[in-house]
C-alpha cells in the first residue's frame, strides 16, 4: 500500500526566513529569530571560539570574559638573601626597629659603603659594619638557666667575678646574653639568646613581662604590710605595689615567713627594696617564673634550650 505523503507538516523556512516559534517567551510574547540563526551565548556559558590556538586546538572560554592580560613574571628572590635591619638584629645589635634608625642615620655599611636604603637585601658573603665592628647573623637561640647563688648576671667582668656566662659555657657556638637581670644573691630563672628584637620588647616597661618569686624572710609577713604591697608603696623611683602576694605552703604547714609574690616590674632590685621598705630582711630571693617559663625539671645550675612552642609563645607576648 503506498502511503501518501503528509501534507500538513510545516514547510522547514529557510535559511534567513522568520518564522513564529511555537514556544512562547517567559513574559508570554513570542520568540521571533532569524532560522539557522544561532543564538548568542549567555555570560558564562562556554562556547567554542572560531579561533584556533597556535597548537591547533579550539580555544574554550567563558563567553563575554575577557582573556586575562598575562603577568608579568616576579623577580625571584636571591636564595639566603635577608633584610639588612633582620640581619642586624640576627647579630644581636639591637631590634629590627632601632635597626632601621641605624640604617637611615647612615651608621651601617655593606661591603665597605654606607646603605641608607630600606629595606636592602644582604647577600650570602657580603660583610656588614656597624660601629666599625664586622657583624655575624646567626642562628637565633633561646635558653634558659636556673641560676644558682653568687653569680653575677653580665657578659664580662673586669673584676675576674664568677658571671653567669661561665654556666653557659658550651651550650652554643652563637654569642648570647642575659635577658635582663639577677643580683648575685638572687637565684632562679634567666633567660639567654642573641634575638635582639626579642630580647627588646621582654625587657621593655610597656611590655609588662610578669614574673613570681618566692621570698623567704627575717620574719613573718603581716597581713596589713601584704595588703600594703598590693595597694602600693613609695619608693625612691616612684611608687612600686605588687600584683599578687600569698603565703607559700611549706609541705602541709604555712610558713608565713615564706610568700610568692607576682609583679611586672623590672626595675632593679625592686622585690628586696619594696620589703625592706617595710622593715623586713630578705633571707633568699628566688625567681621561679618568667613570662610563663616556669623551673620544672630543671635543677639549679643548669640549662636547657626552649622549645619551638616556648619561643612562639614569648614572640606573642
Amino acid at each position: 500500500m503506498i502511503q501518501k505523503k503528509d501534507n500538513s507538516r510545516s514547510k522547514s523556512p529557510a535559511s534567513g526566513e522568520i518564522h513564529k516559534s511555537n514556544k512562547s517567551a517567559k513574559a508570554g510574547s513570542m520568540d521571533y529569530r532569524a532560522a539557522g540563526e544561532k543564538r548568542t551565548p549567555a555570560f558564562g556559558e562556554i562556547h567554542k571560539s572560531s579561533k584556533s590556538t597556535k597548537d591547533g586546538s579550539m580555544d574554550y572560554r567563558a563567553a563575554g570574559r575577557k582573556k586575562a592580560a598575562p603577568q608579568k613574571p616576579k623577580e625571584p628572590r636571591a636564595e639566603g638573601a635577608m633584610r639588612l635591619n633582620k640581619y642586624i638584629a640576627h647579630a644581636g645589635i639591637c631590634s629590627r626597629r632601632e635597626a632601621d634608625e641605624l640604617i637611615a642615620a647612615g651608621s651601617v655599611k655593606v661591603n665597605g659603603k654606607v646603605v641608607t636604603e630600606m629595606g636592602y637585601q644582604v647577600m650570602p658573603g657580603d660583610e656588614v659594619q656597624y660601629g666599625g665592628e664586622k657583624l655575624r647573623s646567626e642562628r637565633l637561640r633561646y635558653f634558659l638557666l636556673n641560676k644558682p647563688k653568687g653569680f653575677i648576671t653580665t657578659t664580662d667582668d673586669p673584676q675576674e667575678r664568677r658571671t653567669v656566662m661561665m654556666l653557659m659555657d658550651g651550650c652554643c657556638a652563637e654569642r648570647i646574653y642575659p635577658v635582663g637581670r639577677l643580683d648575685r644573691a638572687t637565684t632562679g630563672l634567666l633567660l639567654f639568646t642573641n634575638d635582639g628584637e626579642l630580647a627588646k620588647k621582654l625587657t621593655h616597661p610597656s611590655t609588662q613581662v610578669y614574673k613570681i618569686y618566692q621570698v623567704e624572710l627575717n620574719k613573718p609577713v603581716t597581713k596589713e604590710d601584704m595588703k600594703k604591697l598590693l595597694d602600693g608603696i613609695e619608693l625612691e623611683d616612684g611608687p612600686m605595689h605588687v600584683d599578687d602576694i600569698q603565703y607559700a605552703a611549706v609541705g602541709k604547714t604555712v610558713d608565713k615567713r615564706i610568700v610568692g609574690v607576682e609583679l611586672h616590674s623590672g626595675r632593679n632590685r625592686i622585690v628586696r627594696r619594696l620589703f625592706e621598705a617595710l622593715g623586713y630582711e630578705v633571707h633568699k630571693l628566688d625567681r621561679t617564673t618568667f613570662a610563663g617559663l616556669t623551673k620544672k625539671d630543671l635543677p639549679r645550675g643548669r640549662w636547657r634550650e626552649l622549645t619551638e612552642k616556648e619561643v612562639g609563645f614569648l614572640k606573642m607576648i
